[in-house]
């Protein structure tokens, strides 16, 4: 639940979300928002009409939460008044908080994955069903980048063990990849030379199995440019050397966080995901103090994009991480084959 709760600052009051409290500039709006799907790979955007705010950006269906209902009932309400849709089955996806120079939202959003009724612009604004591959085309207010990105990146990510040799890690992940379901793969390999490093990206990007899935690097920035990547995961190091987002040339940029510092840094890099780690004690590295799952819900709250859940992690903590506001899991022993 969102609360307000006074402050002596002018112009500002603190929003306080799963018990941590945010400064919030000028008015605090909170809205509830849909990625809702068709199940044929198509999304629902609405156009927002010239004379509003962020007027002629197209957006993720919502709209306010009133006083006294909770997001979902509020989302439930504004979709059949806007859209013309019942929703049937819905799951959290992200929460963002979000400051305009003249205003801040906080948006809580949800997957809409089976719905009644067929979707129309009730309200005279333009809608359209847009294939998800499309989403990067359509301008949206700053507010809804996090969405888009929730919408295009999965639940589970999976992280590569450190391979013998290239056939084992060809073998492994296509293995994987058919027997769980995974569509993201996190490329680690911080035993090779940067020379086989690239020589075995080389292969994965030409194996027909994995050519359909999104495959990450992690490496630096310069490398990942030089081979021609879409997907970037940065060591914390490397995130926290950083100086700009557009030093990457490619679509999306993530990061390894341990600290609200790191996450911070990642928030105002703009980039795209982070993992944050460790959620619990990991055998990988037995010293290092785990954050635990209150910790994480409140660093997730106040954090403007998709978070996944590293360390210990398994595939039964999907829907508690869920639950807590990330956008997944990611893991390595939980997939490793």
């Amino acid at each position: 639940m969102l609360t307000i709760v006074a402050n002596t600052t002018k112009n500002n009051k603190v929003a306080a979300k799963n018990g941590v409290q945010f400064y919030v500039n000028k008015k605090l709006i909170h809205v509830a928002a849909a990625v809702i799907e068709d199940g044929l790979g198509n999304i629902l955007l609405a156009k927002r009409p010239d004379d509003k705010h962020q007027g002629g950006l197209w957006e993720f269906p919502g709209g306010k939460v009133e006083e006294g209902e909770s997001p979902q009932s509020a989302l439930f309400r504004e979709l059949d008044e806007e859209v013309d849709i019942k929703v049937v089955t819905s799951e959290p996806l992200i929460q963002i908080p979000y400051h305009y120079p003249d205003k801040s939202v906080f948006l809580d959003v949800f997957r809409i994955t089976n719905f009644s009724g067929k979707a129309w612009g009730k309200e005279g604004q333009e809608t359209r069903w847009v294939p998800i591959e499309q989403l990067d085309t359509y301008s949206f207010p700053a507010a809804n980048q996090p969405i888009l990105n929730a919408a295009l990146l999965s639940k589970k990510i999976f992280v590569t063990p450190a391979y013998n040799s290239l056939s084992e890690c060809l073998q492994s992940l296509n293995n994987t990849v058919i027997k769980h379901s995974i569509d993201w793969i996190l490329f680690r390999q911080k035993q090779l030379s940067e020379e086989d490093f690239c020589k075995w990206v080389t292969r994965l990007q030409n194996d027909s199995t994995l050519h359909s899935k999104r495959l990450t690097l992690n490496c630096s920035v310069g490398l990942a440019n030089n081979l021609g990547a879409n997907s970037v995961h940065l060591t914390s190091d490397r995130l926290m050397a950083l100086s700009c987002r557009e030093e990457f040339k490619g679509r999306f940029l993530g990061a390894s966080c341990h600290t609200q510092e790191e996450l911070n840094k990642a928030v105002s890099l703009k980039c795209d995901y982070v993992t944050l780690s460790p959620i619990k004690p990991t055998h990988s590295h037995p010293g290092a103090p785990a954050l635990g799952w209150d910790v994480a819900a409140s660093m997730i709250s106040q954090a403007a994009l998709p978070v996944y859940l590293l360390g210990g992690m398994n595939s039964n903590d999907l829907s508690q991480a869920q639950n807590i506001g990330a956008q997944g899991i990611a893991a390595i022993s939980a997939w490793y084959l």
